[in-house]
């Protein structure tokens, strides 16, 4: 594995803890600057909100940049909100620094996973996106669960120092490993003209749609646990820590599964997550059921991630930056849809498990996007066989 895949990995592992430990440390974020819980909530929708804004942004800015420097630029302002984060004296302050930290997540990660195609052979390209995702997914298992602990026993500025640390470690670990990397060969108009392919369009719903499905359940995943299951509130760390590992257990195989045959795992995954939700919706009422259906929907959620990735990127040949880096906005679009959907169906009487049917029949409704793809692609085929 090439030393500057790891380097990056170490970016997206920074990136993945500090969007999901803000949800571990809201209490203590809410008490240190004088606000109400829910307010301290609205810095969640501000990091997402800066992904949605920054992918496309940023990777039209560096359109004509080198993709080194790109990488080194974007994670160096990752870590310099972070350490905004840490010294933030006021709300206002620290919902601008949340917003900032995340407009970088989406273009480091999509231009590292175009630098990370290139640095292997053509048939292990999915595998290389893979290793990005696992850092990712590492987060949940490792750094999330450290930070929320840290945070709550030192307090929760020290989280995001450490954070900024990371972010610190990958640039200089990316400056000294991944080799000189050219401009990208197209411009800002090519990046832009890649959004007329239909094809970009479809994968960008797979996104929304598959993503949103997990989204759904996963929000509220917490009053599931200890309302249906029956679980204790203390228990969620160690719930969430398995999540996490099937996540990265299906990010491994995603990686894998895209190189031999892209479309068909995707097929897959989406039954299977559509699957696993529905199921859960069932096993939900009993501890051990729903402990082991939760890390399945871990597996088959993320296991789709590598693939979409790899897919967008090839859709999007010639000039696939800004819509790789457009996969992010379209997964936190995918985060906001399942949360607000999954809590429709709550307040509207129909249970704590209703989100499960919800995220159900959004995986399913993935698929659509997903097989007119495979069909697109096949007519393109027919077409240039009959033209020879």
């Amino acid at each position: 594995m090439p030393p500057a895949l790891l380097a990056m990995s170490l970016g997206t592992f920074g990136i993945g803890t500090t969007e999901f430990v803000t949800m571990g440390l809201l209490p203590e974020i809410a008490g240190g600057v004088d606000i109400s819980i829910p307010t301290a909530g609205h810095l969640i929708s501000a990091y997402a909100v800066g992904v949605v804004i920054g992918a496309p942004l940023l990777t039209a800015l560096g359109s004509a940049v080198p993709r080194k420097a790109f990488l080194l630029g974007t994670i160096g302002l990752f870590a310099l909100g972070n350490l905004l984060t840490a010294v933030a004296g006021n709300y206002e302050s620290l919902l601008v620094a949340r917003l900032l930290t995340g407009m970088p997540h989406g273009a480091f990660f999509g231009s590292a996973s175009v630098v990370a195609a290139g640095l292997v052979d053509p048939g292990r390209r999915a595998r290389a996106v893979s290793v990005l995702f696992l850092g990712l997914t590492l987060a949940n298992v490792a750094g999330v669960p450290v930070g929320t602990y840290l945070g709550q026993r030192f307090g929760w500025r020290w989280t995001f120092a450490m954070v900024a640390v990371l972010g610190l470690a990958s640039l200089l670990s990316i400056l000294a490993a991944l080799p000189r990397q050219s401009r990208p060969s197209g411009g800002i108009r090519d990046e832009l003209g890649v959004f007329r392919r239909l094809q970009v369009w479809l994968a960008l719903a797979v996104v929304m749609l598959g993503f949103g499905g997990t989204f759904a359940c996963f929000s509220y995943i917490t009053p599931m646990m200890t309302s249906a299951a029956g679980y204790e509130a203390g228990d969620m760390t160690w719930l969430l820590m398995m999540f996490g590992v099937g996540m990265s257990i299906g990010t491994f195989a995603g990686g894998r599964l895209a190189d031999r045959a892209l479309l068909p795992s995707l097929y897959a995954c989406l039954s299977g997550l559509g699957l696993t939700l529905g199921l859960f919706a069932v096993t939900a009422h009993g501890q051990v059921s729903a402990a082991v259906t939760l890390l399945l929907i871990g597996v088959t959620g993320f296991s789709a991630g590598p693939i979409v990735q790899t897919l967008i990127m090839r859709r999007a040949e010639g000039a696939p930056s800004l819509a790789s880096a457009s996969v992010h906005s379209a997964f936190n679009i995918a985060n906001a849809m399942g949360a607000y959907l999954g809590g429709l169906v709550i307040a509207g009487g129909l249970g704590i498990t209703a989100p499960n049917w919800v995220g159900a029949a959004l995986a399913f409704s993935g698929l659509i996007p997903a097989i007119a793809s495979g069909l697109v692609e096949r007519r393109g085929e027919a077409v240039r066989r009959c033209a020879v």
